[in-house]
């Protein structure tokens, strides 16, 4: 896992308990997971975005079809 020993995730996870302290770590843990579920949501779904114009729009925005 990213090169990280058992020694490494202990002092790791000692950093952040001594930052945040023990009340605020449930929290931060539900929001890490959130936001890693919403990332492979959006990574299964790529396809709802469409940023190619659309014909209908082309032909308005064309020559000789002056805007109002």
């Amino acid at each position: 896992m990213f090169g990280l020993g058992f020694g490494e995730l202990v002092i790791i996870l000692m950093i952040v308990l001594i930052l945040f302290g023990a009340g605020r770590l449930p929290e931060i843990g539900e929001g890490f997971g959130r936001g890693i579920r919403n990332f492979r949501k959006q990574m299964k779904t790529p396809d709802e975005i469409d940023i190619t114009p659309k014909k209908e729009d082309a032909k308005a925005d064309g020559p000789g079809n002056p805007q109002a």
